[in-house]
Parts: C-alpha cells; sequence; structure tokens
C-alpha cells in the first residue's frame, strides 16, 4: 500500500473494511452452525444481517462520495477467522466451545470497533461529512454486538460451561 495522502489513506482503509466485512458473511453462518446455545446461534445469525447492511452502508458511501475500492484482503480479518475456524475444529461441540466462539467474535468486533474509529476520524479530516454519518451508524452497530455478546457469555454461555 501506498498512501501518499490522508485521502489515499481513507480509501486504503475503507478498502480493507469493505474486504473484513465481506469476509465475515462467509465467517458467520460458520459461527451459527458451530454453535449450541441457541441465543448465541440467532446472535451470529442477527449480526450477519447486520453486517450485510453495514456492505451495504460502504457502498452508498463509496458511490456518494464518488470513491473506488482498491482490491485489497484484509489480513488482519483473515487471520480472525481462522483463528475461529480453528477453534470449531479442535474444541469439541458444547458450551466451551460456544465461550469460545463468543471470544472470538469479540476479538473481531474489537477489531471492527478500532477500524470504524479511525475510519470515521479520517473522514472528519477530509470533511466527508455523509461518510462519518454512515461509518458511525456502522460503528455503533459493533458496539451494540459486542455488547450483547458480553452479556450472552456472562449470563448464560459461560455458566453453562462451568456446568452451573
Amino acid at each position: 500500500m501506498t498512501a501518499r495522502t490522508v485521502d489515499d489513506l481513507f480509501v486504503h482503509s475503507l478498502s480493507d473494511i469493505y474486504s473484513a466485512e465481506k469476509q465475515l458473511t462467509k465467517a458467520l453462518p460458520r459461527l451459527a452452525r458451530a454453535a449450541t446455545n441457541e441465543e448465541l446461534s440467532a446472535a451470529f445469525m442477527t449480526h450477519l444481517e447486520e453486517t450485510q447492511g453495514q456492505i451495504e452502508r460502504i457502498d452508498e458511501l463509496v458511490e456518494g462520495a464518488g470513491i473506488r475500492l482498491k482490491r485489497v484482503k484484509c489480513v488482519a480479518m483473515e487471520g480472525l477467522v481462522e483463528e475461529g475456524r480453528e477453534q470449531i475444529e479442535e474444541i469439541e461441540k458444547g458450551p466451551v466451545l460456544d465461550v469460545a466462539l463468543i471470544a472470538a467474535a469479540q476479538k473481531v468486533e474489537h477489531y471492527e470497533i478500532a477500524a470504524y474509529g479511525s475510519l470515521i476520524a479520517l473522514a472528519k479530516q477530509l470533511g466527508q461529512n455523509d461518510a462519518v454519518r454512515l461509518l458511525a451508524e456502522t460503528l455503533k452497530e459493533e458496539k451494540a454486538t459486542d455488547e450483547k455478546l458480553s452479556l450472552l457469555a456472562e449470563q448464560k454461555v459461560a455458566a453453562e460451561a462451568l456446568g452451573k
């Protein structure tokens, strides 16, 4: 990546998160199938729908701002998805795997929260108010998903894994 300007950096970062979201749309159904807790499985499917909306929001942003995304692969998301895949393969299906899936999903959420926060800061510097609005909407969803996962872990899944 050669970024000479803040605008270049913004386009690259937007292209990267677009790739991340696309990868996530493939990973979330796998997480939902691996989960044994029904609420967790449903949470993954709900987040899949949100992720598809977030991709549409990026498409809207790109079209409105006349941006052309770069063809990049988000290696950070690739690694996070692979880590989740390994856990599915290595941990017996049940409450312990559910805890691991929540942890893996929260790592993804924290990555996305950081990425969208940075994109918002860049968009503000560039005076792209529509982009700020669209990205802030996605950031709010990512934070809400992280919070839902925390509550699910604390109130249900961890207790199941501990046999309580």
